[in-house]
């Protein structure tokens, strides 16, 4: 049957296609199938999904499958005010004067399911963080310092005010307007920190604070997007260096000094670390939507919808390791309860849902750090050995994109999603990839003063003579991920872009070259980056750099460097190293590379133990943007000797052409 012959779906055409075709089921169950495969991130390879359904298609059915599953893609949402009318009709409903809610699921990712865009479908707001608190007579809209342009942009600001997540936070708005009301929250969307923090605000406004259930949202979006249904698959031990085995021996025995009887984990990072598992529930980060209870045995229950594991996966996971539906978590944690188990939660990731059902189930809580977080931070030899090796390939893709800006853009024709394009098929090319880490930020003059800039249909515009042009971008490959950001001229820079640019450098030198005692956090070293800036009355409103993952999240804790970093950075842990300046409505500059920590030798009349940063990313970064006058001898002697490292390391990869335009990227300064 041709793709042509299924274009409605109905019972009768598909029941003689699926006979055809001999793949077992229901078309209700192909339908449901199909529905959470379209709301779920494409996967890499492209048809690797296939097998959950036919593990035996041929080519045909594979490609009807195909069609058959991008009829049921999820739309975009058109921006609608009347919706914040609608939540208001429904917290009347609920009895709540107000509601307060974080962009997050009940995992709190970062990247989310479709389904749990809830902010973004109220607000129009597509930020990967911000908080919403809805009141009667106001509605508030907080983000951070790197979303602050693009939520004016995309929100209603008739109708929502827009205020720093840091500075002016959700909790003191709620102390100040609350007055003595009912505030209404989903209780699996608040980490048991955060949702303590509220509930203190809510005290001091003389208010109540009460859990919703089901979200007030999920019953006036008709259309929302079904659950993903992402394959899981395991990471061969060749990628990771430690086998499940020994990863659950370590849980179990934190669990031990910590006198818990179980630890259950709600992030998706620490499972798919913990198990050696991927998935592809949500974008950018190979995840496994899941839950999973680690005995202090190391005996783990992994709480994942069965239909995403094929035979061989299931048979990997080991004897130790018992797959329970997602769904029967609730019920795990009442039987947690029931047998009056001690049970460790992380109160900065576990959901306040958890430790509530824990409680009202008789269990004992107590709190400790999620125990995979640490151990997943200090990368081991097999590790840092295979994110060596992605970002050497990573690297000749990006010294390939960087000429072909050098080539087309002075053109005109260059766009900025046309450049995001191209350069998603130079890391396309290269071995063990697996899709972008993150949305790449391709932004053109005003737009590059955006710090998360997304391009879109009514953005997209030429990379312009005369202008700046920023791109933010990464890439997951099967051993390591990436995180690279280059500002690059297009036409003649002013002497302004220079001298902002070499400050932001200058900071970039300093962090990379640094030099400190163990026991040092991200918050002492986030001034180096700032300091020439700040000499000169400017800053960015951001980090200046956070932790990355090993196939895994390319924001990866708890390792930070910004004014909040109070985790002690380690040998092994990979931070990335980018400041910034934004001049708004004019041009944005960031210089972003990966380190890896190490250690160096130590302090030579105590004999402390120092640190030191590895420069990991090797690509040119811009000679026409840099002022030599600006530079110290030693600032100029670390240029050159990255770019003689670029060179060494890459132009051999590199096609005659591509190498010849390397060489006089990465040529000495004054050259």
């Amino acid at each position: 049957m041709t793709i042509d012959a299924v274009p409605d779906l109905s019972d009768s055409t598909l029941t003689r296609w699926m006979a055809d075709a001999g793949i077992a089921g229901t078309p209700s169950w192909l339908r449901d199938t199909l529905s959470r495969l379209a709301a779920s991130p494409d996967p890499y390879p492209a048809d690797s999904w296939i097998g959950l359904i036919a593990p035996n298609a041929d080519p045909a059915a594979a490609e009807t499958l195909t069609a058959l599953r991008n009829t049921l893609r999820p739309t975009a949402p058109a921006t609608d005010p009347a919706r914040l009318d609608r939540l208001r009709d429904a917290l009347r409903s609920a009895e709540v004067d107000g509601f307060i809610m974080p962009r997050a699921d009940e995992h709190q990712g970062e990247h989310i399911p479709l389904g749990t865009e809830r902010l973004a479908w109220l607000t129009g707001f597509t930020g990967s963080a911000g908080v919403v608190v809805v009141l009667p007579d106001q509605a508030a809209l907080f983000v951070d310092g790197r979303y602050t342009l693009q939520a004016g942009q995309q929100v209603d600001t008739t109708r929502w005010e827009i205020h720093h997540l840091v500075r002016t936070p959700p909790a003191g708005f709620v102390a100040d307007h609350l007055s003595g009301r009912r505030l209404g929250y989903d209780p699996k969307l608040h980490s048991v920190n955060g949702i303590t923090r509220i509930r203190d605000a809510v005290q001091r406004a003389g208010g109540t604070l009460v859990a919703l259930d089901p979200n007030p949202i999920d019953g006036i979006w008709t259309d929302r997007p079904p659950a993903p249904l992402g394959r899981v698959e395991m990471l061969d031990r060749s990628f990771n260096g430690l086998s499940a085995a020994d990863k659950r021996q370590l849980v179990a025995d934190a669990l031990g000094k910590s006198k818990a009887d179980v630890t259950i984990l709600n992030q998706p990072e620490s499972i798919a670390w913990l198990l050696n598992v991927r998935g592809r529930d949500v974008p950018y980060t190979p995840l496994p939507l899941c839950y999973a209870t680690v005995a202090a045995s190391g005996a783990v229950e992994l709480f994942l919808d069965p239909a995403k594991c094929d035979a061989e996966t299931r048979a990997a996971l080991g004897n130790e390791v018992s797959l329970r539906p997602f769904e029967e978590i609730g019920d795990a944690v009442d039987a947690l309860g029931k047998a009056g188990a001690t049970v460790s939660l992380d109160p900065d990731t576990a959901s306040d849902w958890l430790q509530q059902r824990l409680i009202a189930a008789g269990a004992t809580v107590t709190t400790a750090e999620d125990p995979c977080i640490r151990p997943r931070a200090l990368k081991n030899a097999v590790e840092i050995a295979g994110i060596r090796a992605a970002h050497a390939r990573d690297a000749v893709a990006v010294a390939r994109f960087l000429k072909w800006v050098d080539d087309h853009a002075p053109g005109g024709t260059v766009t900025e999603a046309g450049a995001a394009e191209q350069l998603e098929r130079f890391r396309a090319d290269g071995a063990s990839w697996r899709g972008p880490s993150f949305a790449t930020i391709s932004g053109t003059g005003s737009n590059g003063a955006i710090v998360h800039y997304r391009v879109t249909p009514e953005t997209d515009r030429p990379l312009e003579s005369d202008t700046l042009y920023l791109t933010d971008s990464g890439a997951q490959y099967l051993d390591g991920t990436t995180d690279i950001t280059r500002t690059v001229a297009i036409g003649t820079p002013t002497q302004e872009m220079r001298e902002r640019f070499t400050l932001v450098l200058k900071g970039h030198i300093s962090v990379a070259t640094a030099r400190f005692p163990a026991g040092t956090n991200g918050g002492q070293i986030d001034a180096l980056a700032r300091q020439y800036l700040w000499k000169e009355g400017l800053d960015f409103d951001h980090g200046t750099g956070h932790g990355v993952g090993c196939y895994l999240g390319v924001h990866e804790g708890p390792q930070r460097i910004s004014a909040t970093g109070r985790v002690p950075i380690e040998a092994g842990m990979i931070l990335s190293n980018e400041p910034g300046y934004y001049k708004p409505g004019a041009y944005g500059i960031r210089i972003e590379n990966l380190l890896l920590t190490v250690e160096t030798d130590p302090a030579q009349d105590t004999g402390r133990p120092m640190l030191a940063f590895e420069t990991i990313t090797f690509a040119p970064i811009d000679r026409r943007l840099i002022e030599p006058a600006l530079l110290t001898f030693e600032e100029q002697a670390w240029i050159d000797a990255y770019h003689a490292a670029v060179r060494q390391r890459v132009a051999p990869m590199l096609d005659a052409d591509d190498r010849t335009w390397l060489e006089a990227a990465t040529a000495p300064i004054g050259m």
